[in-house]
């Protein structure tokens, strides 16, 4: 395909309105669930429901890398021009033909067109969620700031954009890799948003509270170098562990594996990528894991400590987590990244920079509101929890 046929933007409309029929059973499942609540009650509850659905989809984009679909249909929005596969039935039988195990298949671009509805679906909730709150906003002065949501829609449109350049730059790798990222974003944003209507203060000591955006800026970190192991195929560069190709230090070459500006599978010479390269990014990956693990372990230790229950949570949460990733971790590596290693490693990444960030949210709000401070008036409800 040349460049001018990448972008065919007539089923666009198309695309939309089946956008908005995917919104509608959620929304209605909120609006009946929630008719009866506050103002605040209902916009939390969507914003929670735009998280859960924004998750699940983060899980199906993983789905749709790790099973070679992103080029299923190698054009956007839609598919050879069309809604669906079924209408580019002829163009994707020719391309399968030519290359039966090629990106373009039918299967493959049914998985790749799925993933687009259901983003534009979650556009659509992106949308009431930022028109509701700043409807709320406009009647009640004690609402949480609009920018909240405004932020979550400008995510999913850079999102979109990202995308869109995924395909029709053909898997470049830092444009995957900010894919990756700009899903994980949003869910951080969409889970200090929901908390922006509860207060559930937990007060710690200044240099565990210091401690903890330190340990959710290594989890961004390592969440990306995960992304740039995944998008560059080189999880599989290292088949056992805890040594690497039988040695503690195999060989490696650090400038073509971090060269960022570079088509897939090509190093900075224009050259195929050396697997030495590859070895590199996921060595990187692995001191990495070890760097937050240690982290994560020694938080949680001393959120256990703590004489709050929720804190206490939080330490078995991310325990948990972190039991979750290494062993999902190793057996992508052992096992040979099988698919479902490969979606519980990033569900579990997901997982973990959500739980970081609503304890970095609940952590904040012990410095700007007494635990025990009351709610607010009834025209705008903030929900009081216990931090105990």
């Amino acid at each position: 395909m040349n460049a001018s046929s990448l972008y065919d933007f007539s089923p666009v409309l198309r695309m939309a309105l089946l956008g908005l029929a995917i919104a509608c059973g959620p929304l209605a499942w909120w609006w009946l669930r929630h008719r009866g609540a506050d103002t605040a009650g209902r916009l939390r509850a969507l914003t929670l429901i735009t998280l859960f659905l924004t998750f699940d989809l983060t899980l199906f984009g993983a789905f749709t890398r790790l099973t070679d679909s992103g080029l299923g249909c190698p054009d956007w929005p839609g598919c050879y021009g069309n809604l669906s596969p079924l209408g580019a039935h002829h163009e994707i039988t020719s391309a399968q033909a030519a290359l039966p195990s090629g990106p373009v298949t039918h299967a493959k671009a049914w998985v790749e067109m799925l993933h687009r509805y259901f983003a534009t679906g979650v556009g659509v909730l992106s949308i009431v969620l930022m028109v509701a709150t700043w409807l709320a906003h406009r009647r009640e002065a004690r609402t949480i700031s609009p920018w909240w949501s405004t932020a979550t829609f400008l995510g999913v449109c850079l999102q979109g954009a990202f995308g869109a350049w995924t395909v029709t730059l053909k898997l470049y790798p830092a444009i995957v890799t900010m894919h990756l990222l700009g899903a994980m974003m949003l869910l951080m944003l969409l889970t200090a948003q929901s908390q922006a209507y509860v207060r559930a203060p937990i007060a710690l000591p200044d240099g565990l509270r210091r401690a903890v955006p330190f340990v959710w800026l290594l989890c961004i970190g390592q969440v990306a170098m995960g992304g740039w192991v995944s998008t560059n195929y080189a999880v599989l560069a290292c088949s056992e562990f805890p040594t690497c190709q039988g040695q503690w230090w195999p060989d490696m070459d650090f400038g073509h594996a971090f060269t960022i500006l570079r088509q897939l599978g090509i190093g900075h010479d224009g050259e195929a990528i050396p697997f030495s390269a590859l070895t590199a990014i996921h060595v990187t990956h692995r001191i990495g894991a070890l760097v937050v693990f240690v982290a994560i372990g020694l938080l949680a230790w001393r959120l256990a400590a703590s004489r709050q229950a929720a804190a206490k949570r939080f330490a078995l949460a991310l325990a948990a987590i972190a039991a979750w990733q290494l062993a999902s971790g190793l057996g992508n590596v052992v096992l040979g990244w099988p698919l479902v290693a490969a979606l519980s490693h990033t569900g579990g990444a997901a997982a973990l920079l959500i739980t970081m960030t609503l304890l970095l949210t609940r952590v904040a709000q012990a410095r700007t509101v007494p635990v025990g401070a009351q709610a607010q008036p009834a025209s705008w409800t903030v929900r009081q929890e216990t931090a105990s």
